[in-house]
């Protein structure tokens, strides 16, 4: 059952990154990524009033922290998908997700696996081949810097939930949706970017992620209570395998060999690094 609950929380980021990148497409990111937020904290506080838990004023400050990154992250997650190609955007931001836990674990004091290093080497070569657009003038793919500022955001919303005891109950979660909110009015604002939602794709796209975000949210949770750890971990982290592919049949998008190598680099360094 936990491996089940890993796969349908790794369908369900890979579904809410490709309908928030869909909808950023078709607009702008900032009002999607503020009405995705919208739709998580709605869902978020429905669980949190359901399910038990005794959170400490320690607990939701890390929450906190966790919707800070969380807004960040999903916000130039989508601007990354409406400007570049989902098979770039996505796995990079992943492999930043999986790697800066680590930096902060190695600051705090822990001494990763040699499986985290090998997966943190990994890395390298795959964020370089998976950024490259075929054509021999050696540019970057479009989208590439918001994947990796994606990345990082996500990286602080996994090395602050991590902080989190279960017996804290979803409400810190519900309380990272508020700071989420916050974080994306205040970058869009000092971005000088619009983030109200003026059409009706922005609300509605923006809304089916956040509900998708938040199934897939619980679903790792349930994951987590229901197998190892570390499974959960390793099956989840590979969301982007879903958005690349809804990108290929739906967009139509090529993944050139190149970018594949890139491609496998990149899931490896993701696996490891959880797996370590």
């Amino acid at each position: 059952m936990g491996v089940v609950l890993a796969l349908a929380a790794a369908l369900a980021y890979g579904l809410s990154d490709f309908v928030g990148g869909l909808a950023s497409r078709r607009t702008s990111a900032w009002p999607v990524a503020f009405m995705c937020a919208v739709g998580a904290l709605g869902c978020s506080v429905v669980v949190a009033l359901v399910t038990d838990g005794d959170p400490t004023g320690s607990d939701l400050a890390w929450g906190a922290l966790a919707g800070i990154g969380s807004g960040l992250g999903g916000a130039f997650l989508y601007r990354g998908l409406a400007a570049g190609r989902m098979g770039v955007v996505a796995p990079v931001s992943a492999v930043g997700a999986a790697v800066l836990p680590v930096v902060v674990g190695v600051a705090t004091g822990e001494r990763p696996e040699l499986l985290v290093w090998l997966g943190i080497a990994a890395a390298v070569p795959g964020i370089w081949l998976v950024s490259r657009e075929p054509g021999g003038d050696g540019s970057l793919a479009a989208g590439l810097v918001d994947g990796v500022l994606a990345g990082l955001g996500f990286g602080l919303l996994f090395a602050a939930i991590g902080q989190v005891p279960d017996g804290a109950g979803y409400w810190p979660l519900a309380l990272a949706q508020v700071a989420a909110l916050a974080a994306v009015v205040a970058t869009a604002v000092v971005l000088r970017v619009a983030w109200r939602p003026t059409a009706r794709s922005e609300v509605t796209g923006g809304l089916l992620a956040g509900v998708l975000a938040t199934a897939a949210a619980l679903g790792f949770l349930l994951a987590t209570q229901t197998g190892l750890l570390t499974v959960a971990a390793v099956l989840t982290s590979l969301y982007p395998a879903f958005t690349i592919l809804l990108a290929a049949t739906v967009l139509r998008e090529t993944i050139h060999r190149g970018q594949a190598v890139g491609l496998a680099f990149c899931g490896l360094c993701v696996a490891l690094v959880a797996a370590g």
